[in-house]
């Protein structure tokens, strides 16, 4: 390899760069990507490429080798196009870069400079002028004539110079790029390891330009005006590359998405932020945008620069603290970072915050995608919101999906997944958090990239496919969303641009004691903004029907697991996080509006008033209600299982936790959710939690379920359970399919449970008594809630027109023989029983149909008299 002279030699990159570059194998230090043979592999092998993706100027799709970052053909693009142009990926979208997503096109001459703080331009799309690189006279055109030779290099000052090459340049477009001056337009590229670099007009005229040193390269041309466009030839050991210069570009940013990132009311902030492929000025290529308004500077370092950024410094948009960059060529697939020069003069390579892709972990660079799903739930979409969830059938299976079969991908599990979950009957999934995430045993909750589903099973439109095929088969899609806290990983959010930024700057806040983690700053607009729009981008994205919210007491409490002296009281001396309530009721608000038929959930374990009443609604505490759809009911889930772990002859002592949730489950909209906490290591499954033996056991968790899908509220069911699985959830090894499995000689027993719980889910469906009234006091009377010696629990459930069920527990082993009940008068039969043979049960049943009687019980003037099997529920209804 030939060395390049001395002179022409950039400053080394950053520790950061060096190291990112020596741990994908090749050196940062000696090669540049138009100097070399090959584009440097994105994803060790084995790991799966975002599917579909490009290739695109010197990035190749993740996975291959062997492709050219530099050298190959100028006319074909050759050599890392994304960064010195070539020709247009053919990956490369025409989307716009403005607030309302409109292309944006050639950008008016003049206005003020964007390192004046003007940032210029306008909604509809087009650029912000100024003379940021990138000043020209309306209408002027390069010579027709050959250009002669350059004038004397002017000199670049020692203080740009040094910025420039620091990486702390404010307005790299004012110095690099082409600049009318005295005696005509003076071109300064900044090449690192380029032997030579030349300037071709659009005519073919070509003029050389003279070494400054450092890798920069300038000349004056003797033209009456700013080209409108012109190309570079740079010149490497491996032969020349005629490529695009990203600083003759205007901003592609316009003032209304600047306005509205300043005032944190921008809702679709991942169209103006992030990398967005798109045509500006009749170029193809992507935006990078970041903001870092603590930075002293900010460059683009990726794979096809070898992560070094040295040759790519962003602009400062003015006051907004966004920096900005179109680099021409590069498109999806490209996996980048953002070197971050911070106030203490250290440089730290960061994902982008608004990555909508990243690699797999352990990698951690952001890559940049564009999406061309053809979406087909148009006719879910549009009648999704006909009954909002509290009025609604809401049964829903709990999944983690890299888990729930270990090995298949979004694409894999769009086969099996919707198919089983609408065979049990179930109408919504609730993935465990999708979004990217370093360490797979956090389950999703600790996450770093928060635009990003994980590429652990694919690329964002795989994951697109999934929601599309779910819906297909009828089936509403809940998300898990974490924005409570999220991890220090040096290389994500933590301390972003060298300040504290997405966290508080007061430790107090900022540590979350029980998790290691940063809590985020409720009360920057920005923050807010960030994470507002990230409720909506997984909605209006991906067409989730549901968030839930994690950790949702967290955010709500100052002194949440902090001692007295380790937290800060607020404005008015109390324990109450205000800016977290105006978050969540801004977040609610936001997603309600713009987004029909969706559901946001609280997984919420206090007694906060007001958790799912309307923002506008004010309580006796004086605050509205945060506007939450349902709440998770962690007291019902806690009080029903400590009373299950009982063994029968004790429960009668603790008959009051199965009868409390209903002094209160009218205050809230609830969901009963057994979720994935309650059967993690240490916990046992669901089944194991039952006392006696192993019929037992299967009964009482059988007796336990047609209680649960028969109280008010709806219902959570986390994988696994469903067929009574005995071995604690492992996020490395998932259910034990196995086990149902013929040739297993138990495997009887487990889907005798497993077909209870669909029939639970085709009767619950099917009889409206079970959830039309779940938040209203009309659709519940108890019958007998007070036989704690005979371990009893007898209640109707009604609909709006009054139908009754009547649902019968038996928590005692013993059959109750002649069991009277009060209800209304009919014909009584049978709709549902634990115990059927068909479930693994005795066979026990309750000797319906049976007629009412004139006999007065529990206060009505009919009764029944029942036979009620052991450890068991019972449903039934009147005939019609």
């Amino acid at each position: 390899m030939t060395v390049p002279p001395e002179s022409q030699r950039p400053t080394p990159p950053p520790a950061d760069a060096t190291s990112e570059a020596a741990a994908r194998g090749y050196d940062a230090t000696t090669r540049h990507p138009e100097a070399s043979g090959r584009a440097p592999q994105t994803r060790p092998a084995g790991r799966r490429p975002p599917a579909g993706a490009p290739l695109t100027g010197g990035s190749p799709a993740a996975g291959t080798s062997g492709e050219r970052a530099g050298g190959g053909d100028p006319a074909t693009g050759g050599g890392a196009n994304g960064v010195i142009g070539g020709r247009p990926s053919a990956g490369a979208a025409a989307a716009g870069g403005t607030a309302n997503g409109r292309p944006g096109g050639a950008a008016p001459a003049g206005g003020s400079p964007v390192a004046n703080g003007a940032a210029g331009g306008a909604a509809n799309g087009q650029a912000p002028g100024g003379t940021g690189g990138a000043s020209r006279k309306a209408g002027a055109s390069g010579q027709a004539a050959p250009a002669p030779a350059p004038a004397p290099a002017g000199s670049l000052g020692p203080d740009d110079r040094a910025r420039l090459l620091g990486g702390t340049h404010h307005d790299p477009h004012g110095v690099l790029g082409a600049h009318q001056e005295a005696g005509g337009v003076r071109v300064r590229a900044l090449r690192p390891f380029a032997l030579s670099v030349a300037v071709v007009l659009d005519g073919g005229e070509r003029t050389e330009l003279a070494a400054e040193g450092d890798g920069l390269f300038s000349g004056l041309l003797p033209l009456p005006a700013v080209p409108e466009s012109y190309r570079l030839a740079v010149r490497y050991d491996d032969g020349e590359h005629v490529v695009e210069d990203p600083y003759r570009f205007l901003p592609s940013l316009g003032e209304l998405d600047l306005h509205l990132i300043g005032e944190g009311r921008h809702e679709q902030l991942w169209r103006a932020l992030g990398s967005q492929p798109m045509v500006h000025q009749g170029v193809a290529g992507t935006r990078f945008a970041v903001w870092a308004p603590n930075a002293r500077g900010v460059r683009l370092a990726a794979d096809f620069t070898f992560w070094d950024g040295t040759a790519l410094p962003m602009r400062s948009l003015g006051s907004s603290g966004v920096w900005e960059l179109f680099v021409p060529g590069v498109g999806p697939g490209t996996a980048y970072k953002y070197d971050i020069a911070r106030p203490d003069g250290s440089h730290k390579l960061k994902a982008d915050p608004m990555a909508r892709a990243a690699e797999v972990p352990p990698a951690t660079a952001s890559i940049v995608t564009d999406s061309a799903y053809t979406w087909q739930d148009g006719e879910w979409m549009a009648h999704r919101g006909d009954l909002p969830a509290h009025r609604a059938p809401f049964s829903v299976y709990e999944v983690h999906l890299p888990s729930w079969r270990p090995g298949l991908g979004y694409r894999e599990l769009a086969e099996q997944l919707p198919a089983y979950v609408r065979e049990l009957g179930f109408t919504h999934v609730e993935l465990m958090p999708v979004a990217e995430h370093p360490f797979g045993g956090s389950w999703g909750y600790q996450v770093t990239s928060y635009y990003a589903p994980t590429s652990r099973l694919g690329s964002p439109d795989d994951f697109r496919f999934l929601v599309d095929a779910l819906h297909a088969a009828g089936i509403g899609v809940i998300m898990d969303w974490v924005p409570a806290h999220f991890p220090k990983d040096d290389w994500a959010l933590a301390r972003f641009d060298g300040e504290p930024l997405y966290e508080p700057a007061d430790p107090r806040r900022a540590e979350h004691p029980d998790w290691g983690t940063l809590e985020f700053d409720f009360g920057r607009t920005e923050v807010r903004n960030f994470l507002v729009a990230n409720a909506v981008y997984w909605c209006e994205e991906f067409h989730i029907d549901g968030l839930r919210v994690d950790a949702v007491a967290s955010m709500l409490y100052l002194d949440y697991s902090r001692e007295g002296g380790d937290w800060v009281p607020n404005a008015y001396g109390g324990r109450e996080n205000l800016d977290a309530v105006a978050f969540l009721q801004e977040m609610n608000a936001t997603v309600y509006r713009r987004c029909p038929g969706v559901v946001t959930i609280a997984e919420e374990s206090t007694a906060w008033d007001g958790v799912t009443r309307a923002t506008h609604h004010v309580g006796h505490t004086g605050f509205g209600g945060l506007g939450f759809g349902l709440k998770w009911n962690m007291g019902w889930m806690h009080d029903s299982l400590e009373y299950m772990q009982h063994e029968p002859i004790h429960r009668k002592y603790h008959h009051n936790e199965m009868t409390f949730s209903m002094v209160y489950a009218y205050s809230e909209n609830y969901v009963l959710p057994i979720s994935h906490d309650e059967v993690v290591h240490g916990k046992r499954a669901l089944v194991e939690k039952m006392p006696g033996d192993w019929w037992q056991r299967r009964a009482s968790l059988r007796a336990y379920l047609g209680f649960m899908w028969a109280h008010p509220g709806k219902q959570l069911l986390f994988m696994g359970q469903e067929f009574a699985q005995g071995t604690e959830w492992s996020h490395d090894n998932g259910p034990d399919w196995w086990l149902l499995d013929e040739t297993y000689p138990a495997a009887g027993d487990h889907r005798g449970v497993r077909d209870l719980v669909r029939d639970l889910n085709v009767v619950y469906g099917a009889t409206p008594a079970l959830w039309q009234c779940d938040t209203d006091p009309a659709g519940f009377e108890w019958v007998d809630g007070g036989a704690a010696e005979d371990n009893t629990l007898s209640f109707l459930r009604l609909d709006a027109d009054g139908r009754p069920l009547l649902c019968v527990s038996n928590f005692s082993p013993v059959v109750r023989h002649d069991y009277r009940l009060g209800c209304p008068e009919g014909v009584w039969t049978e709709v549902l029983n634990t115990d059927d043979a068909l479930y693994g049960g005795s066979g026990v049943h309750t000797g319906a149909p049976v007629k009412s009687e004139a006999v007065a019980a529990h206060g009505r003037p009919q009764s029944i008299a029942l036979t009620i099997p052991p450890l068991a529920t019972v449903w039934l209804r009147p005939a019609p």
